[in-house]
């Protein structure tokens, strides 16, 4: 199969030295792309800003903003047959950017932000025969959340995980996530390398694929 996959976090800026990000490693998403390469597939991987090794027989698209990545996976949704948006996407963004550093006068800035642009939200309008894989990284409840999502924003299959603990989520080497897909079946994994995780993943979409 031909695979895309997102990883890591994207960047909104303040001004030339600040800007508006989140915790992803991109662990998650790189391991997706080096097990699917392991595995046979054909894969490119569109990255936020990581500092992770590209893996081996992955072609690598490097962007920075929300923006940049939609653009990315726009130009390669043609491309692939599977579409894995693992990145963690920033939600907000400043409404100006400044061309130079905002000076520290005492007084606090007060900086307007409104919503990027949804990515899955986007690109599921031109979902064909692909299949699409969400990620979820909330606290609290996960499972209802990416229920929501699923349904919302039409994926075949979603990965939810509660980033508020400490063995899983976000700069961890492993992840402890709960499968469900489309046809309402919820697999909860037990704690495992986040290389593992992205094997049972790949395994999921092998065998949906043969069946469409």
């Amino acid at each position: 199969m031909k695979i895309l996959v997102t990883a890591g976090p994207t960047r909104e800026p303040i001004d030339p030295v600040r800007f508006i990000s989140n915790r992803s490693s991109g662990k998650m998403g790189y391991a997706l792309a080096r097990v699917a390469a392991g595995m046979g597939h054909e894969v490119r991987l569109v990255s936020g800003p990581v500092c992770l090794a590209a893996p081996e027989n992955v072609r690598v698209f490097n962007v920075l903003t929300a923006e940049e990545m939609l653009a990315a996976v726009t130009a390669n949704m043609k491309w692939c047959h599977v579409l894995i948006m693992a990145a963690a996407v920033c939600d907000w963004r400043p409404v100006k950017v400044s061309r130079t550093k905002i000076k520290k006068t005492g007084e606090v800035p007060s900086i307007a932000i409104e919503q990027t642009p949804d990515i899955l939200t986007t690109v599921s309008a031109r979902k064909g025969r692909r299949v699409i894989v969400g990620f979820a990284a909330e606290t609290g409840d996960p499972i209802a959340e990416a229920a929501r999502k699923l349904s919302a924003k039409k994926l075949d299959l979603i990965v939810a995980n509660d980033v508020s603990r400490a063995d899983a989520g976000f700069e961890t080497d492993t992840n402890r996530v709960s499968l469900l897909d489309c046809a309402g079946v919820v697999r909860h994994l037990p704690l495992m390398s986040k290389d593992a995780v992205a094997g049972k993943i790949i395994s999921w979409i092998e065998q949906t694929r043969s069946t469409v």
